[in-house]
């Protein structure tokens, strides 16, 4: 089983956008930060949900048909529309997600708080500031 964290960051005027991705398995935690297209938030939020899926399902390979994924997103939007499979405004991105995350055995969804998802809050910000300081 794997637990996965997710979480967006932009800069409204700019644009900029930034992503967190906090993968822990056997007591073994991965971070990454990374860059993202996306300029706004909500957008950021899906985008850097599908590549944390996408990633670990390349890692994964055929394991993922046995692979359970426990994921976690404070993003209300997007724990509602991969529940509801819809969502009016971003139906493209759910359904890049659902697509993501269909190699998997069981994804199960959970929104929490922000203080609940600090550790890819924190990489999504740390991500965000050093696009910042580079542009």
């Amino acid at each position: 089983m794997y637990s996965l964290y997710t979480d967006a960051a932009t800069q409204p005027q700019s644009g900029l956008s930034a992503g967190g991705i906090l993968l822990i398995h056997d007591h073994q935690q991965t971070q990454t930060s990374l860059p993202l297209q996306a300029t706004t938030n909500h957008l950021a939020e899906f985008e850097v949900a599908t590549l944390a899926f996408t990633r670990l399902a390349h890692t994964l390979g055929a394991q993922c048909a046995t692979t359970t994924v426990l994921f976690y997103t404070d993003s209300l939007l997007v724990s509602q529309s991969v529940a509801k499979r819809y969502a009016k405004h971003y139906q493209s991105e759910v359904d890049a997600l659902l697509s993501a995350q269909r190699p998997f055995q069981l994804v199960l969804t959970q929104w929490v708080p922000e203080k609940q998802n600090q550790g890819a809050h924190t990489l999504a910000n740390q991500a965000l500031h050093a696009r910042e300081d580079f542009k």
